[in-house]
Order: C-alpha cells, then structure tokens, then sequence
C-alpha cells in the first residue's frame, strides 16, 4: 500500500481542489484549523511529503488538457510529487486548459478544457525537483518570452540537465532557452521549422505514439503519445515499473463518457505496461466516442475524441484482469446493453478487477455488485448506491473493497489509479 499512501501524503489533496477553484482566493482567508494545513501543504513546494521523486509542471492559459493532466494524475499515482505552477498564479489560482482534437477540418479544433489549479509560487526552485514537464497548447507562445519561465528550461536542460519533457509546442522552450542544438526532436508538425532553425535534428513522429529520448530531453508530438511519455520519463528519471505483465484492462464507454475519467487511466495503465482497450456497443474498432468535460459550475463541454479499440463482438472476459466503468453519460447508454451489464457482473464472479467512476456506478448497482460494499460516490450516484445496497459511501475520494474500486469523480483520479495498480500488483521503484 506503500504507493497509496504517498498519494495520500503527499503533494495532493483532492478535498480542496473544487472548494478552491469555486472560492478563489477569497477561500484561503476562510480556512481554518486542519483546512488551513492542507492548504499550507499546497502552497510550499518544500512541502512534498514522503516521495523520493518530485516533478514540476510549469503551466499557462491554454495549456494542452491531456498534456497537463496525464501526467500530473499519472505520477501523482504512483506515489512523485507534482507541482503546478504559472507566471502571474499563486497556488489556488486556476489556468484554463485547451482540447484540441480533430474534428474534420484540416486543423485541430480548439475547445475549452477544464480549470487547472496551481499548487506552487512561480518562479519555481529547479534545484527542488527531479524533472520538468512542459505542457504544449498557446501557453507556450507567452511563456518563451517570460524570462524566468526561460530560466527554468534552461537550468533543467543545460545546468541541472535533468529530465525535461516537452510535447506538442512547447518545444519552442528549449528553443527560447537555448538548449536545442544538436538535439533529436520532434513535435507537432508545424514545430518542425522552430526545430531546424534553432539547430535541433527533426524526427518525425512517426508513429504519433512516438517519444523521443535524446539523453535527458524527452520530445512527442503530444497527448497521442501519452503511454510512451510516461514509460520514458519514468525511465529518465530512475524508475522501474515492478509487477508489469501485460495485464488486461478494459475500459468501457459511449459518447459522453467523462473525458479524463476515460482517457487518464487509459493512459496511465498503457504507460506503466499493461494492455488497455477500450469497447463500446454501438461503435467499431477506430470509431470514436466524443467525451464530456464537466467544469465546477456543472456545465458540460464537449471533449476529446476517444477512439474505440476492439470490436464490441471481439470483447471475450478472459482476455482482461479488470473491467473500467468510467463515468459522464455514457453509463446511460451501457446500463441497456445486457451483455454490457452481464459482463461487468461475471467479472465480479471470477473474481477479477472491477473499477468504477461516479456515474458508472450505474452499471455496478445494476449487476448488483454494491450490496454490502463500501464505495465512493459523487452526489449523482449516491442515493443509488445507497438503493443498490451499499453499506458506505465516501463522499469523496477512492474506495477498495476486496476487487471493487470507486471513486467519486475525476478530481480522485490520483487514488483511484493508485489503488488499481496496487490491486494489478503494479509498482514503480527508483533508484537512489
């Protein structure tokens, strides 16, 4: 439980994030007692915990959605330090991040994303942190012409030469910082130009799922490459993934399934070595599901694309150890499909992995799978997890009992990812 607990412990915590993004600052001055610790925890980069690995995101309006948040939920998972930080932020503050997807045009379409909230003072201490993680989107544009944004790449590249991740755009960091020449890169497409003239040796991203590891600069063409990204920053940063066997994961989904609920652990459990598909009743290997962005005010937006990758005829049980029910709308749609209903049951009677996210708790009360268990539920689920038989329900955060996880919404991510690689035997060692 060692992962789980750093989770718990350290540089997250998933209790004040809404609270904070809905009251601004005006928040912090109401705190008190044990809420102002938290906070405090937020607020002071020096207080990371108990992990042996600490990675700063440096952030900005506009960011890329998935660029900021695969990774941010992904290490926090396994038990790093994240930090978020942005020019003109203080911790508690929010960026907007940006989706962009192809939508049919002959460009990605930008959307607007999620709220993103700040945990570290900019600037930031290089010298605290293990790696950098820069996320790509319009951010970068302002970002190249902040001095002190500048330094920060340039004492991960140049003078720490620690690892410094870089998809999309924001590659015209270590342009502006003048640490690209001679490096292998590559990017999103029209970033190829900013490669050469700052004396850099383009590769094309070819396949899009492509990371590209030049020493201690990891460069990809963006969230495509997510499994990739994390496998080798890990790997950059002295990890090795323990327990990894190839175990299966299906992830099942509709239009309108949350957007990070599907994508993150998707991304997360492909990086750290397991086999994840993803199937939906009504659509085809290649067919996509569009997803749903829910922001603190309770409105939805549209998301990402989330491509299907088995045929639903093609989904056999004994080719997967656990069986993902992400939430958003699309648990509506599973909950009328018998054979969606049917399999996530027999799943629980041989005993395997069942995960659940706030509204795909539908399909677990359904397949009755939450009498007599404790779970965690968002408030659209709780009264019928209650109906279903469930003997608790956490308001927030993520539950397992035996081999059902829950977890109460997107912002529990971190745990609940934490405890299914814990449940798959799943765990990633540093060296010292």
């Amino acid at each position: 439980m060692h992962v789980i607990t750093c989770v718990k412990e350290g540089t997250l915590h998933y209790m004040g994030w809404m609270a904070i993004l809905r009251e601004g600052r005006e928040y912090k001055k109401k705190l008190a007692g044990g809420s102002q610790d938290i906070l405090q925890r937020l607020l002071h980069p020096s207080t990371m915990g108990s992990s042996s690995r600490n990675v700063l995101i440096l952030c900005g309006d506009y960011m890329e959605d998935y660029e900021a948040a695969v990774p941010f939920y992904a290490l926090a998972a396994l038990g790093v330090g994240v930090h978020c930080a942005a020019p003109g932020k203080s911790p508690g503050d929010a960026c907007l991040t940006a989706v962009h997807e192809f939508l049919g045009y002959d460009l990605y379409t930008e959307l607007p994303g999620h709220l993103f909230p700040m945990t570290a003072h900019f600037p930031a201490d290089p010298a605290s942190y293990d790696a950098l993680v820069v996320p790509g989107g319009r951010s970068v544009e302002p970002l190249s012409t902040d001095a002190d944004a500048v330094s920060l790449v340039r004492a991960f590249a140049v003078e720490l030469r620690r690892p410094v991740l870089l998809t999309c755009h924001s590659q015209l960091l270590l342009a502006a910082a003048g640490a690209m020449g001679g490096v292998r890169c590559t990017a999103f497409h029209s970033v190829r130009p900013v490669v050469e003239l700052a004396g850099g040796t383009w590769v094309e991203p070819d396949p899009w799922s492509l990371c590209v590891s030049d020493g201690h600069v990891l460069t990809a063409i963006g969230w495509p490459a997510h499994a990739e990204i994390i496998r080798e920053l890990l790997r950059a940063m002295g990890g090795r993934v323990l327990g990894a066997r190839r175990q299966g994961v299906l992830v099942l989904c509709g239009d309108y399934v949350d957007d990070y609920e599907a994508n993150v652990p998707f991304r997360v459990l492909a990086g750290v070595g397991c086999r994840v598909e993803t199937a939906c009743p009504t659509k085809r290997k290649g067919e996509a599901c569009v997803t749903a962005i829910y922001d603190d005010a309770g409105k939805e937006k549209r998301g990402h694309n989330f491509v299907v990758t088995v045929d639903w005829d093609d989904v056999h049980m004994d080719d997967y150890e656990c069986v993902l029910l992400p939430g958003g709308r699309s648990p509506e749609l599973l909950v009328t499909n018998d054979k969606a209903v049917s399999l996530v049951s027999e799943f629980a009677a041989r005993g395997k992995l069942v995960a659940s996210i706030d509204q795909g708790h539908l399909l677990l009360a359904t397949a009755g799978l939450l009498k007599g268990k404790r779970c965690a539920s968002g408030v659209p689920m709780r009264v019928i997890a209650g109906l279903a038989g469930a003997i608790a329900v956490e308001p927030k955060g993520a539950v397992a009992d035996g081999k059902l996880v829950t977890a109460a919404s997107w912002t529990d991510l971190a745990q609940f990812i934490a405890h299914l690689l814990d449940l798959l035997d799943v765990t990633v060692s540093f060296t010292t």
